[in-house]
Order: C-alpha cells, then sequence, then structure tokens
C-alpha cells in the first residue's frame, strides 16, 4: 500500500489502529502471529565443516594434491608435506574470509533500535524494536534511531539523517503531507521514516507500516543474500592454466615412457623420468608464489590508505574498466563549505578546505579584508551568531558538532576572523525560535551591550525576502522594491544554477520596550542583508585521479542519492561529465529493465536519486556489457551493490559496518584517489604474476625438451629425476617470488584495461615461454652433447654439465622477463629482491655440485673452470639471441 500518498484518517483505518490509543496486547500478539517478529531473516547458512570442505574443490588444489601424491611416490616426502601444508594454509585463510563475510548480515542487524516508544493501551511505553508490529505508534527525538518503516503522522521540526539509505548528504526535513507523486523514491518521500535511519533534529510521532523483511533495510538485507559473488579474472586464469598444465603433465608423462620403452630402456627408469617431468610441467609453488604476491600487494596497499579484505580483489582492480563512485565523501569532502556570498550587488568567493578556519576572500580575482565591507561583515557575523554548530579542534584536525549547514556558516565566518565566543561577549541571546520544516528559517532575539535589541533569522531565500521590507544595497538600507526582488531572485537563481545550497541572513532591530513574544512577530518587517551560498565541494585530488583513470581506459561513474543539479556540477568539476555523455534520474531508472539500460549505460557518467535496487540494476547492466566493476559505497544502501560488483570498496571513516563487511576493500582515507593508487597496484600484481608465470614455464619447457630431445635422438638422459626436482621446486622458487614484488613500468597506467577474458598467454606471452623454452632445452642439450662425446664413459660430468647449463639459462632469462620487450628495456639490476634471490638459487647449485656430501644424492661432480665458459656462452644465447631480434624488428618498423 502507498502509504504516503494517504492522509491521517486513511491511514489509521488501513491498519485499524488507533493514534491516540495504540494497540491492546491482545492484539499485538495476533499480529506478530501473522508478520513475524521485527527482525531480519537469515538466508540458510552452510554448516562449518562444508564450508572448509568447499575450500579445496578448487581446480589448482586438485592439482596440487596430485602433485603431492606424485613427489610422494619419488619418496620426496618434504616436498609431499610442504604441499599439503600450503593447500591446508590456503584452505583454511579461505575459510575464515568467507566465515567474516556472513557477518555482514550481523551488521545490518545493528542498526536496528534496540528499544523503541510505543503507544500501548494509552500508555507510552518502551519496548525492545523487535517486538514493533504494523500499526503500532511510535514517537522519537534527536538522537534516536527509527526503528521500523513508520509513515509520520506528526513532526516538530523533524529532521532525519538518511544517508546510510538512500546516499543523500544532508539530513531531510520531515512532514506530514500526503505525496501524490508517480515513482518517488525513497529519499524523497518527506512524510516517511525508516528503519536504521537516525533522527538529529527535532521530534516526532508515526505508525508503523512495515517490519522485519518487509522494510526498505529488509529489502536491502534481501538483495544482500541473493547477491552473486563473482568469480574474479584471476581465478578464471588459474583454473584455465591448471587445466592446460595437468593435461599437458598426463600427456608428458605417457610420451616419455612410452618412447624410452620403445628404445628400450628400463621401464622403472623412464616411469620414474617420465612422472620427474609430469612434476617439472605443474609449477607446484604457482599458487604459493600467487598467494604471496597478493598478500605483498596488500601490504603495500595499506600504506596507500587501503585495506584489501580479499586477497584477490587487488588483482580484479587492475582490469576493471568501471569505477561507480558514491559521491559524498568520496568524490567531495564531506564538510558543507561556503564558497560564495552575496549581499547588496556584490558577489564574493571565499577559499579554504573542508572546516579549517582559514581562507581568503576576494571580490573577483582580488583578496579583500572581510571586516573592510560593512553588507559582508554583518552576513558574516549574524551568520555565526543564528547558529549552535561547534567547532571542535584536535590534534590539528577540525570536525564540525551540529548541522552541516551551521557548520559551513560558522567556518565562513571564522576564516573572517571572527570568533564565536568574542561575538557572544557582545551580544546575549535572549530568546530563540527554532528552525520549523514549515517556516523554514530559525530566527533568535540579541541583544548587545548598550541594551539595543535585534532580531537575527536564517532560513530559505524565497521565504526569507518575502517577509523583507528593506535590503542592505550598496552598504545602505533601502526600500525593498519589485526591481530589487528581481535582483535578489537572479543571485538566488544564479548560485543554485551552481549547484550551491543557499541560506538567507536577515535581521531587524527591535524598539526599546517591544516584547517578542512569537516567530511571527520576530519574523517580519525584516533587513534582507544577503545570501551565503555552499556545497560538499570536490577534493582537490580528485579531478586528477579521474583524469589517469581516463587515461588508463578506466571510466568513472558517478552514482549519487543527491540532487540531479548538485550531481551534475560535481561531475562537471572533476571531469567526469564530458561533451556527449548523459545523466540519468532514480525515477526514469526505475521504470527502465536491465535490458533497457544496458542499451545506454556505456553512454551515462551520472545517476542521480538513486535507491538500492537502482544500483544494483546499474552494476548488473555494466557487468552484463562485459565490463569489470568497481563499485565504491558507504551506506547501508550501498552493499548489495558493493557484494555484487566484481570489486567492492566501502569507506573506512564513513562507511557502515554492512558496507565494509561486503567489500573487498576498503579506504582508509575514504578518498577516490586512493582507488587510483590500488588500480595501479592491481596492474603491476597482475603484470608481476605474468612474469612469474612466464619464468616458471619457459623453464619448465626448457626441461621438458631437453629430455624428450635426448630420446629421440637415442642419447642417454641428460638429467636424472632429482635433479629435475631440484631445479622446478628449489632453484625455480626464489626468482619467481623475487619476480613479484617488481616495480611497476612506467607505462603501467596508460594502456587500456585488460579484457576479463584475456588468457594469462595473451600478448605474446605464449610464444615467449615456448621460444625461450626451446632455445633453453636446445643450449642445455648442446652443452650435454659435446662434453659426452668428448668423454662417453663419465656420463655424470655430462649430466653435470647439463644441470648447471639448465639453472644458469635460467637464471639469465629471469631477467629478460621483467619487461614485455627485452632484457634491455629495464635495468636489469632494478629489482633488488631479484638479484639476491639469483645469487642465492646459483649458490644452492654451486653447493650441490662441489659438495662432497650431496655429490651422491644429487649425481654430480665438479665442474672443471673451462668448462664454466662453455656453460655461461650457451646459456646467454636464448636471452640475448632474443633481445637482438626484437632490437631489429623495432628498428626496421621505425625505419618504414
Amino acid at each position: 500500500m502507498k502509504f504516503h500518498e494517504m492522509n491521517v484518517q486513511e491511514i489509521a483505518n488501513a491498519l485499524r489502529t488507533n493514534f491516540t490509543e495504540g494497540l491492546d496486547e491482545k492484539e499485538v500478539k495476533r499480529r506478530i502471529n501473522q508478520h513475524g517478529y521485527n527482525a531480519l531473516a537469515e538466508g540458510e547458512k552452510q554448516s562449518a565443516l562444508l564450508l572448509f570442505f568447499s575450500q579445496f574443490k578448487d581446480f589448482m588444489v586438485l592439482v596440487l594434491l596430485a602433485a603431492t601424491l606424485i613427489s610422494g611416490l619419488l619418496g620426496e616426502m618434504i616436498d609431499a608435506i610442504a604441499i599439503i601444508a600450503i593447500v591446508l594454509v590456503n584452505g583454511i585463510l579461505g575459510f575464515f574470509q568467507e566465515r567474516k563475510a556472513e557477518k555482514s548480515l550481523d551488521a545490518l542487524k545493528e542498526l536496528s533500535a534496540p528499544q523503541v516508544n510505543v503507544l500501548r493501551d494509552g500508555e507510552w511505553v518502551k519496548i525492545p524494536s523487535k517486538e514493533i508490529v504494523p500499526g503500532d505508534v511510535l514517537k522519537f527525538s534527536s538522537g534516536d534511531r527509527i526503528g521500523a518503516d513508520i509513515r509520520l503522522i506528526e513532526a516538530w521540526s523533524l529532521e532525519i539523517e538518511e544517508s546510510a539509505l538512500t546516499g543523500e548528504s544532508l539530513p531531510v526535513q520531515k512532514n506530514t503531507q500526503p505525496l501524490k507523486i508517480p515513482n518517488l523514491g525513497l529519499g524523497d518521500m518527506e512524510n516517511m521514516a525508516f528503519m536504521g535511519t537516525m533522527v538529529t533534529r527535532g521530534s516526532g510521532m508515526g505508525v508503523v507500516i512495515a517490519t522485519g523483511m518487509k522494510t526498505a533495510m529488509g529489502q536491502i538485507a534481501d538483495l544482500l543474500q541473493t547477491a552473486e559473488v563473482q568469480e574474479t579474472p584471476l581465478q578464471r586464469r588459474l583454473e584455465q592454466l591448471g587445466k592446460i598444465l595437468i593435461i599437458a603433465a598426463l600427456f608428458l608423462t605417457l610420451l616419455v615412457v612410452g618412447i624410452g620403452v620403445l628404445q628400450g630402456q628400463d621401464l622403472y627408469t623412464m616411469f620414474l623420468s617420465g612422472v620427474s617431468l609430469a612434476v617439472a610441467a605443474i609449477p607446484e609453488g604457482l599458487p604459493a608464489i600467487v598467494t604471496v604476491a597478493l598478500s605483498l600487494g596488500v601490504q603495500r596497499m595499506i600504506k596507500k590508505n587501503a585495506i584489501v579484505r580479499k586477497l584477490p580483489a587487488v588483482e580484479t582492480l587492475g582490469c576493471a574498466s568501471v569505477i561507480c563512485s558514491d559521491k559524498t565523501g568520496t568524490m567531495t569532502q564531506n564538510k558543507m563549505t561556503v564558497t560564495h556570498l552575496w549581499s547588496g550587488n556584490k558577489t564574493w568567493r571565499v577559499d579554504g578546505v573542508g572546516y579549517s578556519p582559514t581562507g581568503s576572500f576576494f571580490d573577483k580575482d582580488i583578496i579583500i579584508h572581510p571586516k573592510s565591507e560593512k553588507s559582508l561583515q554583518q552576513l558574516l557575523t549574524f551568520g555565526m551568531l543564528c547558529n549552535h554548530a561547534e567547532m571542535i579542534e584536535k590534534e590539528g584536525e577540525y570536525s564540525i558538532d551540529g548541522d552541516p549547514t551551521e557548520g559551513a556558516l560558522l567556518v565562513a565566518a571564522m576564516k573572517a576572523g571572527f570568533r564565536k565566543n568574542v561575538l557572544l561577549e557582545q551580544f546575549e541571546i535572549v530568546n530563540e525560535f527554532p528552525f520549523d520544516s514549515k517556516r523554514k528559517m530559525m530566527s533568535m532575539i540579541v541583544k548587545d551591550k548598550v541594551g539595543r535589541k535585534f532580531a537575527v533569522v536564517k532560513g530559505a531565500p524565497d521565504v526569507l525576502i518575502g517577509l523583507s521590507k528593506s535590503i542592505l544595497w550598496n552598504e545602505k538600507q533601502q526600500r525593498l522594491t519589485k526591481e530589487l526582488t528581481a535582483n535578489v531572485q537572479e543571485a538566488i537563481d544564479e548560485l543554485a544554477g551552481n549547484a550551491l545550497r543557499t541560506i538567507a541572513i536577515a535581521f531587524k532591530p527591535i524598539p526599546q520596550g517591544t516584547m517578542i513574544l512569537s516567530e511571527e512577530e520576530a519574523e517580519q518587517d525584516l533587513i534582507f542583508i544577503g545570501l551565503q551560498g555552499m556545497i560538499d565541494p570536490p577534493r582537490p585530488e580528485v579531478k586528477t585521479a579521474v583524469k589517469e583513470c581516463r587515461d588508463a581506459g578506466i571510466k568513472t561513474i558517478m552514482i549519487t542519492g543527491d540532487h540531479v543539479i548538485t550531481a551534475k556540477a560535481i561531475a562537471k568539476q572533476l571531469g567526469i561529465l564530458t561533451k556527449g555523455s548523459k545523466v540519468i534520474e532514480g525515477n526514469t531508472l526505475a521504470t527502465m529493465s536491465v535490458s533497457e539500460l544496458e542499451d545506454c549505460v556505456d553512454d551515462v557518467s551520472v545517476f542521480a536519486r538513486v535507491s538500492p535496487e537502482h544500483k544494483m540494476k546499474i552494476v548488473n547492466a555494466l557487468q552484463n556489457r562485459g565490463h569489470i566493476v568497481a563499485m565504491t559505497g558507504d551506506g547501508v544502501n550501498d552493499a548489495p551493490a558493493i557484494k555484487a560488483a566484481d570489486i567492492g570498496v566501502a569507506m573506512g571513516i564513513t562507511g557502515t559496518d554492512v558496507a565494509k563487511e561486503a567489500s573487498s576493500l576498503v579506504l582508509l582515507d575514504d578518498n577516490f584517489a586512493t582507488i587510483k593508487a590500488a588500480i595501479k597496484e592491481g596492474r603491476n600484481i597482475y603484470e608481476n604474476i605474468r612474469k612469474f608465470i612466464r619464468y616458471l614455464l619457459a623453464s619448465n619447457v626448457g626441461e621438458i625438451l631437453v629430455m624428450l630431445f635426448a630420446m629421440i635422438l637415442g642419447l642417454p638422459l641428460p638429467l636424472v629425476p632429482i635433479q629435475i626436482l631440484w631445479v622446478n621446486l628449489v632453484t625455480d622458487g626464489l626468482p619467481a617470488m623475487a619476480l613479484g614484488l617488481d616495480n611497476a613500468e612506467d607505462d603501467v597506467m596508460k594502456r587500456g584495461p585488460r579484457h576479463p577474458k584475456e588468457s594469462v598467454f595473451s600478448r605474446g606471452l605464449g610464444w615467449k615461454v615456448v621460444s625461450r623454452g626451446f632455445l633453453i632445452g636446445l643450449m642445455t642439450l648442446i652443452a650435454f652433447i659435446v662434453i659426452y662425446r668428448r668423454n662417453p664413459e663419465d656420463l655424470m660430468y655430462a649430466q653435470t654439465i647439463a644441470f648447471a647449463t639448465l639453472v644458469v639459462a635460467q637464471l639469465i632469462h629471469v631477467f629478460d622477463c621483467r619487461s614485455e620487450k627485452s632484457i634491455f628495456a629495464r635495468n636489469p639490476f632494478g629489482n633488488k629482491y631479484l638479484v639476491w634471490a639469483v645469487l642465492s638459487s646459483l649458490m644452492m647449485v654451486l653447493v650441490v655440485i662441489y659438495s662432497p656430501a650431496l655429490q651422491p644424492i644429487f649425481h654430480t661432480v665438479p665442474i672443471l673452470l673451462t668448462d664454466w665458459l662453455l656453460i655461461l656462452g650457451l646459456s646467454a644465447i636464448p636471452t640475448f639471441l632474443l633481445a637482438g631480434t626484437f632490437y631489429a624488428r623495432k628498428t626496421k618498423r621505425n625505419m618504414i
């Protein structure tokens, strides 16, 4: 039922309730049986045991378990134990991560008021909010949280802060008048109050129209439960890679065993070699290295004011193509600030950041002293005097205790050098008539030191101009003519056109001996002073961040609950709303299907006056268009869309617990620019993952091919199984890990986002793996053949030479992996971790070659110094030959 369209009597009839007596206990019990308790229902929860075992169904985990079995068959129990440990750690981390996500609904429940004042059997009683039923009459005042969805029947200067539900940046003034407007959004229902919102001013009374899951909050809870969690691009790519590797491993095992047996080799030896190559084909350390790379990215993000709650989130941001960002507090400072003042046909501009009481006043582009202009001085001082806001300073940080609008007036006056405590020494407040949504103003009666009294009034400009008979014009008081009224209206329109919220200031002297007993007496025959225009200004750094995102091929969309004029003005200032881009309001969005929205969503840059369902619709439409969507927000209303997006970003300062629990990333500074830093980090992490995949697989291809080529040529095995395992599990690990620490290349934010379906082997990576691996295997085989033919009786020496050549070729190749171009495109020694990793790996190889205790285990013998020249020469060929080919092609292209 559309209760917001009904009058008071129609509501009472529809709910079968009495506004003077309330419900009786018998009726309450009947309605609890009918509607249930006023609580949010929970979806069916998976048992902890099933949730834990579900962590092990991932394909790469199954690959790891297969590798564990193979290592166990080879007698490599240490390797098997290490792999099992990796699987268990990953499973435990995933288990606790999902358990933590389940807390999002519990956080949502905490927003329900624990106790409320309700009218029962003619008496006001305080009861737990879960016992509220439809038809109950509630009363509430400043500081109370609304316990259910309510149709207001009384409102006394009532304002309710609804930003967590609607995204509206300012408290909403409430009234009781019926609203017969089609497709009305929650933010425009001024005669309604919703579960979980907070009363910031005044008091009111209302009748409960919905409880539990039927409330607006309950509908969000339902969306939060049913929103699908998206699989990340990285998870999809690793699963794809795992399938390729397991198939390759099985094929190679059968191929090697088959060729060897056909050539008369011992079946057990060939089976052992085949299994060793299968282990080499599967880089067991890959998931662990990916996890470490993501974890290190998380540590770097913490230093950049972002906390990553889910490891794949950083990488996912790297391929985001759209950022859907909330306006208030993310793109703006969430601090109402006076930026323009008007009085007597003159406009001044004032600068400054946030609530800091420092700033300059400008007449056009010339700095002025505000105390030198009488009308400006009065505009500021009376705005400060008729004001309850207080400035709070703590460790150099400024905040406002009180209404944001009054805070803006206070700060503007402080920038001019006025102080409230000094002002209150000059003026004594005699009486006050509080703000009322019907009058749209507030007034104070003050007395100066010589006993003169004044009425000081602030409120809506159109109301105050109608109550004024005079105006300060060019520093003089003049009668308010139609012409001057038109000039004032023109100033109001100009400020409003710039999305500024305008507050008018007026006053009047009170003759000696006159008693002002009512607001009507105080608020008539006023002298109109002027206007103060304020806005929640954009963060200075966001405009640059938006531009850098655009250069990186990422579109920024503003989604806000604020009015369309304000949203458009901020979007233009930040460079989001450009020529040809569209703006869609919530009432239009409500009439569109997801498919209709898909047709135009790529052209839209601003969505204004939106509801939670709208945000879900926007995210779904963008995802259906193939976008990877990052969704930011801070309120309860944002949580379902945050969860449904590919990456959910919550605000750390202003964000509700619900939004944080539903998110993957939390911004500690609530700053859009931090998202840009996260995108850069995400792109770099993905590139680093590609780097060590390239290194590991090229190395493994080299190991496989050297064995295959030798078998095809009828040669003895160039490597024994333990050497293959040593290279694969120990020598490869440290350099691959160090590649995960590589710094971003200079052009990482000048490329477009990668396609979400892009293979991990795209952009030539597959060719690089095969070509480098082929050359590494070929050079290793050449080194083996040269030494073996020199002395066929000493097979172990030839195998040691092949072992050393394979390792050194890989360690040179790892520096080539730092760039998509060539080894010379970046400083080879720019990654100090990689240098130390390579030296450590080289030391491990030298230990197993020259240590008498380890030589029998690894089937090695000491290598002569002269043979190291052969090893180094052949090992360098794969990297430097292909680097020379790259520069030859580049030179040819430049010449053309």
